[in-house]
């Protein structure tokens, strides 16, 4: 796979006049690449969001649930997931340990029983919680996770936009593919489509209303997954968001999964 220094290597080429033919993977690579260096550094955060589940005849229900976060140096970030509201719902969490390479590890822990499940790799592509999100949805999303293409540029909202295709290297991946649109100016992701293993679109995730935190990383408030096969969606609204509190791997223990309240 082309590392950062590669793309660094063919664009000082480009400089001094050397003609490098770029492919339309070796472009949606780069894109990404780049995508995920803007977003490097910011060492861990933590969130409150809602989630607001409505089905195909319109009726909701939702949840309020707190979120933190840890990246791991030459890994993917780990992150935990909890439930405060509704009562039936209370004390449930979702730990993940994402990796760049192979199966991420996935626990619940459901309070009723008092006991941890593992999420099986097969079992990633579940909804998590009644959710339109997949479990596999839930973790970071690592450039080593796909393969990429250069599809097109588009505009989105006034938005000049990269399009990205990334493939999936999992075989129990729950896609056969992603469109990824990606706004030139601050590379964000702005939509996704994702396709069933038929090839069918599948869901369409929006991100909306971005915040800028630490004058450098982006995120947006507002994420609206939408599934075209079952009418159903479900809407994340984070809010105060916090970077750089201190979190540690001993807040994202199997342990810490019972612990929280």
């Amino acid at each position: 796979m082309r590392t950062e220094i590669g793309l660094c290597f063919a664009f000082a080429l480009s400089l001094t006049g050397v003609v490098v033919a770029e492919s339309d993977a070796d472009k949606g690579l780069a894109i990404a690449v780049e995508a995920d260096r803007r977003d490097t550094g910011f060492h861990d955060f933590r969130a409150e969001l809602t989630m607001l589940l409505r089905n195909r005849h319109g009726e909701e229900s939702s949840r309020i649930m707190r979120s933190q976060s840890i990246e791991v140096e030459n890994d993917g970030d780990k992150t935990l997931i909890i439930f405060d509201e509704p009562r039936d719902v209370q004390g449930t969490a979702l730990l993940t340990y994402s990796h760049k390479t192979g199966d991420d590890d996935q626990w619940l822990y459901l309070p009723a029983l008092k006991r941890v499940k593992r999420i099986a790799s097969s079992n990633k592509s579940g909804p998590f919680m009644g959710s339109e999100f997949a479990y596999e949805d839930l973790a970071s999303q690592e450039i080593e996770k796909y393969t990429y293409r250069y599809v097109k540029d588009d505009e989105i909202d006034g938005q000049s936009t990269f399009v990205i295709e990334r493939d999936p290297v999992d075989e129990n991946s729950g896609y056969k593919r992603q469109w990824v649109w990606i706004d030139k100016a601050e590379y964000r992701p702005l939509k996704i489509e994702f396709y069933d293993r038929k090839d069918s679109l599948l869901k369409t995730l929006v991100f909306s209303d971005y915040q800028q935190y630490l004058d450098q990383y982006w995120r947006a408030e507002r994420m609206y997954m939408e599934n075209h096969q079952t009418g159903k969606s479900t809407l994340l609204t984070w809010k105060t968001y916090e970077f750089r509190v201190g979190l540690a791997d001993s807040d994202f223990t199997k342990n810490s999964l019972k612990r929280a309240k």
